[in-house]
C-alpha cells in the first residue's frame, strides 16, 4: 500500500521525533526539517502530500514557509502547530493558506484524524474538479482526452506530451507547476535534453493560445510555468 508522504516542520526535536514515530507507525512517509529553511528545500525535493508546519521557528518562521509553498503550490494540505500564546499567529496562517491548526499540547490521535481529514477533502476536490478531462481556459476550451485545443478561430489537434503539459498546467490554474515536476512526471528524467525539448512544446503550447490575450503561459523564473487565466 502506498504511504502519504508527510512533511514535518518542526524545530522541537523531541516532540518531532514523538509526532515522527507515531506517524510512521500510521503508514506514513515523514520527511523531518528543523527549521523553515531547510522546510522550503524538502518541499521542494520530496514534494509531499500533506505538511506539518510549526508557527515560530529559526531562520524561516512556518507563516513565511507558508506563503512560499502557497505561491507555488494551492493544493497541498497544510496544518500548522502552535503555542498557546500565539493565536493572531493562527489567524495570519490560516489567512496566508494554512488548512488547520493543533494547539500544543495536542493529542496525536486527534492530530492523525485532522490529517486523514483534509486528505479526504483534497482528494475529493481534485476528483471533483475534473473528471471529464475538458478545462475551460478564457474563450478556449482544451480536451485532454481528445488532445483538441477549441477556439472559434481556429481548431487545434494537439500532440501527446503538448495534451499532458497542457493537463498539468490547467489543472492548477494561476500557480506555478515547477519545471521539475513536469520533467519527472512526463519523461521520467530532468536531464538538458529533455528540459530543452519541453521548452519547445511550451513555445508551441504559446503560441496557441495567442488568440486570446486573457490566458497567458507565463514563465516564472528559475520555477517553472504558470498558465493564467
Amino acid at each position: 500500500m502506498k504511504k502519504i508522504k508527510l512533511l514535518l516542520v518542526e524545530d522541537e526535536v523531541i516532540l518531532a521525533g514523538v509526532v515522527k514515530e507515531t506517524l510512521e507507525m500510521n503508514g506514513f512517509h515523514i520527511r523531518h526539517a528543523e527549521n523553515g529553511q531547510q522546510g522550503w528545500e524538502q518541499y521542494l525535493s520530496f514534494r509531499p502530500e500533506v505538511c506539518i508546519v510549526d508557527i515560530m521557528m529559526p531562520r524561516k518562521d512556518g507563516i513565511s514557509l507558508v506563503k512560499d509553498i502557497r505561491a507555488v503550490d494551492e493544493q497541498t494540505p497544510i496544518i500548522f502547530l502552535t503555542a498557546k500564546s500565539e493565536t493572531q499567529d493562527v489567524i495570519k496562517g490560516l489567512q496566508t493558506g494554512a488548512d488547520d491548526y493543533m494547539k500544543k499540547p495536542f493529542s496525536l490521535e486527534e492530530l492523525i484524524l485532522r490529517i486523514k481529514t483534509l486528505l479526504k477533502r483534497a482528494g475529493q476536490a481534485t476528483a471533483a474538479k475534473n473528471n471529464t478531462g475538458i478545462f475551460l481556459l478564457g474563450s478556449y476550451t482544451f480536451d485532454h482526452n481528445r488532445q483538441e485545443l477549441r477556439h472559434t478561430k481556429e481548431h487545434i489537434r494537439l500532440s501527446l506530451r503538448e495534451a499532458d503539459i497542457l493537463k498539468m498546467l490547467a489543472e492548477r490554474p494561476n500557480a506555478t507547476t515547477h519545471r521539475r515536476n513536469i520533467l519527472l512526471e512526463l519523461w521520467g528524467d530532468d536531464n538538458f535534453f529533455n528540459a530543452r525539448n519541453m521548452d519547445v512544446y511550451i513555445s508551441k503550447i504559446r503560441k496557441y493560445l495567442q488568440h486570446d490575450p486573457s490566458v497567458q503561459l507565463v514563465n516564472v523564473r528559475g520555477l517553472g510555468y504558470k498558465l493564467v487565466f
